[in-house]
């Protein structure tokens, strides 16, 4: 009878062995059908967990050969990874002054992308997004750095595909509670500032240094640190640069309690090369000359702050429901006034997956020289009627911005979330121009989204 067994045993392996091969080989969809039907077999005794064990080696090896062979790829890749998104957007913007023009506006936003694994700790990847054009000049072909969106307008028009990431990284050391890696390229903001800091849209360029370190269970450290070009200049050496860094301390005190804590500083090198003549001028609010010069430094440091606290449920929620008390404080010592910015607020649930929520009540107040204009929140603005700047008259994110954000999520499934946001703002400092002061600047900026996952 025991040898019997085994021959059976050997037979089911060979057959299910090549089944699940050849089905992982023709789908990913295919070869999780394939891991379910090995867990069936061991729920039923069919097969022992070992021999499952042996069988999804087996299939997982007889697959990476034939991929290999049928993609022509060398022997160092280990995988590739599918991902991307697809955004709908309702918007609409209004105002009190009797200059504002009410606009509503529908837009999407697609973006798709691939990352390859290597061998070695190695990954490369790229992500291509639709954008409209944002620029003057020579640039105006170039695309938004601060959105992906696409309008939909001029009678059914081919719309912009561009290069949203491009990008090599290293993990040179994930060992013993440390984490280093290098990433060089165009690449997902390595900061986990808010949008008060960085627009989340933005895909800086340039290199930088990632880690962190595990004290325990309850504690870590993660860091991140880069150099990143602004602009390239043929007729000078002063190209402007931005170079940064940021230490971020989580902890967990109860099972239930959780905090974090950040500290990071910035420098921007060579400011008076980002007129408005030289890149795409997408916000406003820094103080500039009337040729659109920045008259003042930006080497800000900035902290933050939050505390969760999990209740175990909540009315109309799916599991354990967090809330979170958050603030943030921005001063820029390279300008004299007007220099720095802070934000509130509180966040009850957490979206995502499927049937959850969340809700979020924030005031901001960023004053116009506390950071860099053209890197915060495009879509956080209010309405300049008489501006000097080239960006002219009109609804415009950036600094010298204060006001109310209400934002709220809700997942239908663990891929199809709708979310709906709306800024109600003013300017700090209503800017004179000609004599004249720019009164009634209030907007309200109301955007609903849904957005599909894959």
């Amino acid at each position: 009878m025991k040898i019997n067994r085994n021959k059976n045993s050997n037979t089911k392996f060979a057959l299910l062995a090549g089944a699940a091969a050849l089905t992982a080989f023709t789908s990913q969809s295919h070869a999780q059908s394939s891991d379910a039907l090995i867990d069936k077999l061991v729920d039923k005794g069919i097969l022992t967990v070992g021999e499952a064990k042996d069988l999804r080696v087996e299939a997982d090896k007889d697959f990476k050969t034939a991929f290999h062979a049928k993609m022509g790829t060398p022997d160092w890749v280990t995988g590739y990874k599918l991902s991307g998104d697809m955004r709908g957007r309702f918007e609409q913007f209004s105002g009190d002054n009797r200059g504002f023009t009410d606009r509503t506006r529908i837009r999407y936003r697609f973006r798709f992308g691939i990352t390859a694994s290597l061998m070695d700790n190695l990954e490369a990847g790229f992500r291509l997004a639709s954008a409209d054009a944002k620029g003057i000049g020579s640039q105006s072909s170039t695309g938004n750095s601060l959105s992906a969106n696409t309008t939909m307008q001029d009678n059914f028009t081919r719309k912009g595909i561009y290069v949203d990431a491009a990008y090599g990284k290293w993990t040179a050391l994930n060992a013993g509670g440390w984490l280093l890696a290098a990433t060089v390229g165009k690449m997902e903001n390595p900061f986990t500032f808010t949008t008060m800091v960085f627009d989340p849209d933005l895909m800086p360029e340039g290199a930088v240094l990632t880690g962190g370190y595990t004290i325990n269970d309850s504690h870590n450290l993660a860091f991140a640190g880069g150099a990143f070009v602004l602009d390239e200049e043929s007729g000078t050496t002063h190209d402007p640069f931005l170079y940064g860094g940021q230490v971020l301390w989580n902890a967990k005190w109860t099972p239930k309690l959780a905090s974090t804590l950040g500290v990071g500083a910035f420098q921007l090198v060579s400011p008076e090369q980002l007129s408005t003549n030289n890149v795409p001028y997408v916000n406003q609010g820094n103080t500039r000359s009337s040729s659109g010069i920045l008259l003042n430094n930006y080497n800000p440091v900035i902290a933050d702050a939050s505390v969760t606290y999990t209740f175990d449920s909540a009315p109309f929620y799916t599991g354990a429901f967090p809330v979170k008390l958050a603030a943030e404080y921005i001063n820029n010592p390279g300008a004299a006034r007007n220099n720095d910015g802070y934000w509130l607020g509180v966040t009850f649930g957490k979206s995502g997956a499927k049937h959850t929520w969340d809700f979020t009540y924030r005031y901001e107040s960023l004053g116009a020289d506390a950071w860099y204009d053209q890197l915060v929140d495009d879509d956080n603005g209010a309405f300049y009627a008489n501006s000097p700047t080239a960006g002219g008259k009109g609804y415009f994110g950036g600094t010298n911005i204060k006001g109310h954000l209400l934002k709220a999520n809700y997942s239908f499934t663990d891929s199809l979330t709708f979310t709906a946001t709306c800024y109600i703002n003013d300017l700090i400092n209503n800017p004179v121009y000609k004599g004249v002061s720019e009164p009634q600047n209030s907007a309200l900026h109301f955007m609903a989204d849904i957005m599909w996952k894959f």
